[in-house]
């Protein structure tokens, strides 16, 4: 039985420990905790000092000035005062609508009126919805129905309307009806699918009217102007490639060495894993299009391999976070069956899935990025983990061959089961190899600072929407 990692080895220090200091260590792995959750999410930022709801003392004309101070020195601050309208596909714990939510907060930092309409929302409202809706609601986000006058009348005042994921498109027509052609010249649609199934006329028939595409990897986006072209028989519009970039708070606690210690040591003991065991993640909802099957087949060989050679390595663990213990699939209780038949149930961890990752990243040695087919349109999970110091071991395919270097930052392998073996190589290169493991981890680390902050993704999208401005329905802003 694994023995769980002693908080002693966390810091050193003269002196015995009591209750004050396991407090102010509960404290500050539950702040972390909850930091970690917002930040990974990136819906946390840096507009939450800036109370919306300000009472009848004066404070919504200090909120006011701060916000023309914080425009002033923002890529986006030319988006001041602008109407934006944003529609999601659906509202969940998935990476699109998170992802539409961190620009909502982007904007509402600078000063931008900012409504959100989720097209397929359950009229049932569970836990996610609630708590999603309820953090826009609080930094000054308006969320109405996806149906209704008052929707319609939004889009045509609208400076700006923002469809998120190609699915999206079916709201256009579904609401807007007869008013279709007075939005389609000041829609931005944010693309992030790579999958075949997405291209449906019925979702994107509108794409050529657009004012254009903003779409988060080079490789999807000729992946998209290719399959409408030979498919749909249409043409994309003005088509903007913007890379992701990870928040301010999530690069806060990366960089914090106490706080990747302690959440290191937490949920390595909550897991059973020893401090010095090596641990290989998926971090992914768990589906086939994410390969968490091949991933355990690589990790299967890769233990085979270190027996047969005789390798000497500390002992290895995979760890699966994104699993739905409320909702079990046929694929997962796959996955399940396979590790009990090959007696790997010691090594292997599944953990439900979560917004907060950040202390996952800080727990495992090396993330396994193993989407399938073309890949992730970018994958943000691979720069994350990046600014853990964490080497990448992905599939050659989508937007990971334009963030990991290989052989540099991590090491790429085929998708599909030729993949495999050469992952569980990988695998096994990564755990006999700790110097190159660590000097990966570095350089990772220097390339999300040069290229994937949050600022970066700012900037970009900054300048996307000022050549959108460009657009007579996208006024000038007011003084």
């Amino acid at each position: 039985m694994a023995k769980p990692s002693s908080a002693a080895s966390s810091s050193g220090g003269a002196g015995g420990r009591g209750p004050a200091h396991h407090r102010t260590r509960l404290l500050l792995l539950l702040l972390l905790a909850v930091a970690a959750c917002a930040s990974t999410a990136g819906f946390l930022l840096r507009g939450a000092t800036l109370d919306p709801c300000d009472d009848a003392r004066g404070g919504s004309s200090a909120v006011a000035a701060a916000r023309a101070g914080t425009a002033a020195g923002n890529p986006l601050g030319f988006m001041r005062s602008k109407l934006v309208l944003l529609v999601s596909h659906e509202l969940s714990l998935s990476g699109g609508p998170l992802l539409l939510m961190e620009l909502a907060f982007l904007l509402r930092q600078v000063g931008s009126q900012v409504v959100w309409i989720t097209n397929q929302r359950s009229e049932e409202t569970n836990d996610v919805t609630y708590s999603l809706e309820h953090k826009m609601l609080s930094q000054g986000v308006q969320v109405l129905p996806a149906r209704g006058q008052e929707a319609i009348d939004t889009a045509l005042k609208a400076d700006l309307v923002i469809l998120n994921t190609a699915v999206a498109g079916k709201w256009l027509d579904a609401v807007l009806k007869d008013h279709v052609p007075q939005v389609l010249p000041k829609i931005l649609w944010w693309i992030h699918e790579m999958r075949g199934h997405y291209f449906k006329l019925e979702y994107v028939k509108h794409l050529p009217l657009v004012a254009g595409a903003m779409i988060d990897s080079h490789t999807t986006a000729e992946y998209w102007k290719t399959r409408t072209h030979d498919r749909l028989k249409i043409q994309m519009p003005e088509t903007y490639v913007v890379h992701l970039g990870n928040s301010k708070e999530l690069m806060e606690v990366a960089d914090d060495n106490v706080a990747r210690r302690v959440l290191r040591e937490h949920i390595r003991e909550s897991l059973g894993i020893r401090s010095e065991d090596l641990v290989f993640a998926i971090i992914n909802s768990v589906s086939r299009g994410k390969g968490q099957d091949l991933f355990l087949q690589a990790f299967y060989q890769s233990v085979q391999l270190i027996q047969q050679k005789k390798l000497k390595v500390p002992i290895m663990h995979a760890v699966v976070v994104g699993s739905d213990i409320n909702a079990q699939t046929k694929f997962e209780t796959q996955l399940r069956e396979f590790v009990m038949k090959n007696g790997i149930q010691d090594q292997v961890h599944f953990v439900n899935k979560t917004l907060a990752v950040a202390p996952y990243l800080a727990a495992i040695d090396v993330l396994v990025q193993n989407s399938q087919a073309r890949g992730e349109c970018f994958g943000r999970i691979t720069i994350e983990a990046m600014a853990f110091k964490l080497p990448v071991l992905g599939t050659a395919a989508g937007g990971t061959t334009e963030i990991v270097l290989d052989g540099s930052t991590g090491l790429l392998h085929p998708a599909g089961k030729e993949g495999v073996a050469t992952l569980a190589e990988n695998m096994v290169r990564l755990a006999t190899h700790t110097e190159q493991r660590v000097s990966m981890g570095k350089k990772g680390y220097d390339r999300v600072k040069e290229r994937f902050m949050e600022h970066h993704m700012a900037d970009r999208i900054a300048a996307v929407l000022k050549e959108q401005a460009t657009n007579p329905s996208i006024t000038q802003p007011t003084n």
